[in-house]
């Protein structure tokens, strides 16, 4: 049978208030169409269908119009799943009006597989499907006769030990493949992600993804990457869009495994095109050069992100004269140049030591500001390293 792999839409999410609704309208479209033009049987997607919990009524329209019209009346199966982003409750709202299409939309974690006919391949795969599994929601479903075994202190025990379960209603006439959305150790994340993995509570493994599952179809990471160290064949699928200035350059793509029973998942990257590409500029003769690309018809498709190397502060005008002439311009940011830093530099050094240290703090903290308790500290290790500096140099 033939599967598409696909993950993290983010209907809905804005890019400093601007909506990406049409491009990823565009992106749907692309995806039916490869979908038909592939014969793929079964279409997964691995969480975050949506941006936020309270998803904009057009993004939730444009989901559902979605399952429609890649199921096609129930031809073709789709499995999708619920991810950190999204509300699991909403999410399956609609289930008991299109599971008659072959549609199964799956909200909280649980233990049981799903089964999905594929009866033109005279086949059935097992589909080990995990839903974002926070600790929250692990605990709301698990059983107390797992409690003992899946500690409330041991993230990824729980996942292993789900995973362990499901593989047992795996056979071996059946493709078996799971899913879920996860944060898996060694994946290389961006800026866009919503993390998941903070102090590493919410990390799984590699080797606690199943042992037995032919393919593992992973969302969260929004770069398209395969998980070494996994048993088998683990795969995150990226995004579809471009959703922060770190994934500019990232090239977008989803996933097509041919798999049989018992066989080793044959996989292709299926490169998309929808969306506007997100671009940093860095005119290194600052302004004049911006304005010139702009003339030129430079990026004027893209998102921007400008980087200005300036000696001196932008004016407004000109500020305004850069986002009318490229509406796609998102940031400024202005970069000194070096006597410029040396100045600014020259200028903090003449202020008194407590200062000083004040403005570091409130730069490293985001904006906290110290304690007096804590400036007399920091000053007393300073008296305390100048004294020991002083004796050193007397001996």
């Amino acid at each position: 049978m033939r599967v598409l792999h696909t993950a993290d839409w983010h209907l809905g999410k804005t890019l400093e208030g601007r909506s990406r609704l049409n491009e990823q309208e565009q992106f749907i479209d692309e995806l039916v169409t490869i979908v038909k033009e592939e014969k793929v049987d079964v279409v997964l997607m691995a969480g975050d269908a949506f941006d936020t919990v309270n998803p904009p009524a057009r993004a939730e329209q444009l989901f559902y119009e979605s399952l429609s019209r890649l199921a096609d009346g129930g031809k073709r199966s789709v499995a999708v799943i619920a991810g950190n982003h999204d509300n699991p409750e909403r999410l399956i709202a609609a289930s008991p009006l299109i599971h008659q299409q072959n549609i199964h939309l799956i909200g909280f974690p649980c233990l049981d597989v799903v089964n999905i006919a594929v009866p033109k391949k005279n086949q059935m795969m097992k589909l080990a499907a995990l839903a974002y599994p926070s600790e929250a929601r692990l605990q709301d479903v698990l059983s107390e006769d797992h409690e003992e075994i899946l500690m409330r202190d041991n993230y990824d025990q729980k996942v292993r030990e789900i995973f362990q379960m499901m593989e047992q209603s795996f056979s071996d006439d059946t493709v078996n493949f799971a899913m879920s959305h996860i944060y898996v150790q060694g994946g290389s994340s961006s800026d866009s992600e919503r993390p998941i993995e903070v102090g590493g509570a919410y990390t799984v493994a590699a080797t606690s993804l199943p042992k037995t599952a032919q393919y593992t179809a992973l969302g969260h990471l929004h770069r398209p990457q395969q998980i070494k160290r996994s048993h088998t064949m683990s795969r995150y699928s990226g995004s579809p869009l471009a959703y922060s200035f770190s994934e500019a350059g990232y090239a977008k793509s989803v996933s097509i495994i041919d798999i049989d029973p018992k066989g080793t998942p044959d996989l292709k990257e299926v490169p998309l095109s929808s969306g506007k590409p997100l671009v940093i500029w860095k005119p290194q003769n600052g302004l004049k050069e911006a304005f010139q690309w702009i003339e030129e018809g430079k990026d004027q498709q893209a998102w921007v992100d400008l980087e200005l190397h300036l000696t001196e502060s932008l004016a407004l005008e000109d500020i305004q004269r850069l986002r009318k002439n490229h509406p796609g311009i998102i940031h400024i940011r202005p970069i000194f140049t070096e006597e410029k830093e040396i100045h600014n530099q020259k200028r903090v050094s003449d202020l008194p030591i407590d200062q000083v240290f004040a403005r570091f703090y409130k730069k490293q903290t985001g904006g906290a500001e110290p304690s007096q308790e804590l400036i007399n500290l920091f000053i007393e290790l300073i008296d305390s390293d100048e004294y020991e500096g002083e004796k050193n140099e007397a001996y």
